[in-house]
């Protein structure tokens, strides 16, 4: 791993910064709760990430995914085939991961913002890594059940659709953290702002309802963001989710 890859982000919380995207890390004594797990091109990353703090996959007790882009759910399918670790995600994202559909960037919303900077530099590094693999799921779960999930970290799915139809959020609320995915994020490699903003609108399935999930992501009480995208954001998440709803005005 290289140096400043892997952030502390509260004991027992471990944001890992990928190739573009960033995967958590939960930890509860010897087992393990897995938040996304990167392109398919990060898998080694991924698992040096867990050896790092003293982990075999095996510790893994399950993979949670935000949703089913290829930068996200890139080596879930391994990690289940290979170790048998349970990957669950939101009821509407199944399909997704199942790759029944795609709602993904395509390659024609890219070369019309290509001009954008930053553009291209991000989908030839995207393709690299994997962006463009076959990575859908053969046995993915849903949640096992409403509230805070049995698993270490005990985090509570948050439905927030518009970058895809099944986006979750995960908040901890013992921590006060929220784990973003691509709902909010801090940063991305196509945009020129810093801190708390919604990802440019090439990459959400249903816009609107990307701006309509700030308003439950406000409600929610964390003053740490970990985002699927970008730095940890460290104040008040209701802010950090009307900022984002500012900008994208």
């Amino acid at each position: 791993m290289r140096d400043g890859a892997m952030v502390e982000v509260a004991a027992g919380v471990h944001l890992v910064h990928g190739s573009n995207t960033n995967w958590v890390i939960l930890t509860e004594g010897d087992a393990v709760t897995l938040v996304d797990t990167g392109y398919p091109g990060d898998r080694q990353a991924v698992l040096a990430s867990l050896d790092a703090l003293g982990h075999a996959p095996e510790a893994v007790t399950g993979v949670l995914i935000t949703h089913a882009h290829n930068d996200h759910l890139g080596s879930a399918e391994h990690l289940s085939s290979t170790f048998g670790i349970p990957v669950y995600l939101h009821e509407a994202e199944l399909p997704h991961a199942r790759r029944e559909f795609l709602h993904q960037v395509s390659v024609g919303q890219v070369l019309r913002e290509a001009w954008r900077p930053g553009v291209l530099p991000w989908a030839l590094h995207a393709i690299k890594s994997g962006g463009k693999k076959d990575v859908r799921m053969t046995r993915p779960e849903p949640f096992p059940g409403k509230g805070p999930l049995d698993l270490p970290g005990r985090p509570v799915p948050v439905h927030t659709p518009g970058h895809t139809a099944g986006h979750c959020v995960f908040h901890l609320p013992d921590a006060g953290i929220l784990i973003s995915g691509d709902a909010l994020v801090s940063g991305h490699p196509t945009s020129r702002v810093r801190g708390p903003q919604l990802l440019p609108a090439m990459f959400d399935a249903e816009r609107e309802k990307a701006h309509a999930s700030l308003a439950d992501i406000e409600i929610l009480a964390a003053d740490v963001l970990v985002p699927g995208h970008g730095p940890v954001h460290r104040g008040p998440v209701r802010e950090a989710a009307g900022r984002a709803r500012e900008l994208a005005s």
